[in-house]
């Protein structure tokens, strides 16, 4: 991406500060790249360090600037706490907060345990809502204006089938997004969500299309998927300057899926047994290839 594929002007967000959840891959990635390209600079953290710290040294090679990596596990508070530390630490209070940390794979929900539940709400909905309330607190504490964006999904308005966990949690966030901007506008901190359509991404791709080949959204009127740069705009118009009236909204950002087709899983019913066994044994592999490395990591 270049600044060619922005709409703003270059220098927008400079001497803004911003963190990204899981900033390291996907969506997050995007977004943070768009952000250093606009002037600000970014904090991505995520679980995986390596890959944290390659994005970080990738970005400052094409575009300069600053994009600091931290190693952070939002399910856990005092992690949390800590980066939040030495964030304020390097440079005071950041600007603006983007949850983008996720987790999500397709599953009868019949075949869920609570601890499978759990992988999934306690990142989503746990670790973005504590680490909106941190750094919330200390806004409020500072009197500091700022702007916090979730990245939901459609399903916020229509429930999904086959991702039951993520559709409960990115409607919580849906919630606290409606909430908190009614409560906290009037002391300077706004809330906005994006709910994206198909943006194809990696990980994405192997644990929410297991059968393989290329995911693309089916019968959407555009009869294509999101570009990465049309989310990345979006993004840096909520958390820049000149959104300011902008508070309490889920915008939707997917070519029309959700009004054509309902933007979710249903289309899964018709699955059978074996199709859930080959989508199990796709998702178990992904898993324990994450899991090997994160330990060499």
């Amino acid at each position: 991406m270049t600044l060619d594929d922005l709409m703003f002007k270059p220098g927008l967000l400079a001497g803004r500060r911003y963190l990204v959840t899981g900033g390291g891959s996907g969506l997050g990635r995007v977004m943070s790249e768009a952000l250093l390209l606009l002037g600000a600079d970014v904090y991505i953290c995520g679980r995986r360090a390596p890959v944290l710290e390659e994005t970080a040294a990738e970005l400052m090679h094409l575009h300069g600037g600053r994009v600091i990596a931290k190693t952070c596990d939002i399910r856990h508070d005092t992690q949390i706490t800590e980066m939040l530390d030495e964030i304020w630490a390097d440079g005071g209070a950041l600007d603006g907060l983007i949850n983008n940390a996720a987790g999500n794979f397709v599953s009868r929900t019949e075949d869920l345990s609570p601890r499978a539940f759990d992988a999934i709400s306690n990142i989503v909905f746990r670790g973005s809502f504590c680490m909106t309330l941190e750094c919330g607190k200390r806004w409020l504490a500072e009197g500091k204006s700022a702007s916090v964006l979730s990245i939901l999904t459609t399903w916020v308005w229509n429930g999904s089938p086959f991702t039951v966990p993520s559709a409960m949690s990115k409607a919580g966030l849906h919630a606290m997004t409606q909430s908190l901007a009614v409560e906290w506008a009037g002391r300077g901190i706004r809330f906005n969500a994006i709910a994206p359509g198909l943006f194809p991404t990696e990980g994405m791709s192997a644990r929410l299309n297991p059968g393989g080949g290329e995911h693309k959204a089916e019968r959407n009127p555009m009869d294509r998927n999101g570009r990465m740069p049309e989310l990345a705009n979006l993004a840096a118009y909520l958390m820049g300057p000149g959104s300011e009236y902008v508070n309490g909204q889920t915008i939707a950002i997917d070519g029309a899926q959700f009004q054509a087709t309902g933007g979710n899983f249903s289309r899964m019913s018709q699955w059978q047994d074996e199709d859930w066994k080959r989508a199990r044994e796709s998702i178990a592999g992904r898993d324990a290839q994450d899991k090997r490395q994160r330990l060499a990591a």
